[in-house]
């Protein structure tokens, strides 16, 4: 059995793609996924599932929304060690003064290359800062998330694939529940 999350991008956001967190459990465990958890209500899903390919697992759930809700949702699938790579590779943990707040990681469905940084043109956004780590960017904006163009919107234009961000505090409270299972 593998233990996936799902994390689903753009859903109960400004009251766009609305859905209660217990009827995609529901509609979930109806389809065979089982110890089925989420956290928060935007789009935190783990599942258990015999299925091992993470695409796979991320389609399912996709087309099962869809069914359910009438969303076209994208979800990218992590696991557990992505995760704890995001505490391991994000290089502004190191940085003095660190405002946690202002941290993010982008997660994204395709794995990059380090040279990917260039497509995104990241000197534009000054003083906001990426790195990028295989599947994820590390984000840290200057001001904040709600003041940058160095968005979700941007990065899939960019690099032309799908991304969903997490704020820091969202990132270490999703290993935390890996962890405890």
């Amino acid at each position: 059995m593998y233990t996936h999350l799902a994390l689903l991008r753009g859903i109960n956001v400004s009251g766009h793609n609305m859905m209660k967190m217990e009827v995609l459990k529901s509609a979930l465990e109806t389809i065979g996924f089982q110890n089925v958890r989420t956290y928060i209500q935007s789009g935190n899903v783990f599942v258990n599932s015999d299925e091992e390919n993470a695409s796979k697992v991320g389609f399912v759930i996709k087309q099962e929304i869809f069914k359910t809700f009438g969303h076209e949702v994208p979800v990218v699938v992590v696991n557990q060690n992505d995760l704890k790579n995001c505490l391991v590779h994000n290089p502004f943990l190191k940085d003095k003064d660190l405002d946690t707040k202002k941290l993010y990681v982008a997660f994204l469905s395709n794995t990059l290359r380090n040279e990917s940084i260039n497509d995104l043109k990241i000197s534009q956004f000054k003083p906001d800062e990426a790195a990028i780590d295989g599947n994820k960017i590390y984000i840290k904006y200057a001001i904040g998330a709600g003041k940058t163009r160095l968005d979700q919107k941007y990065i899939e234009k960019k690099l032309n694939l799908t991304a969903t961000i997490r704020n820091w505090n969202t990132v270490t409270q999703l290993l935390k529940i890996y962890e405890g299972q």
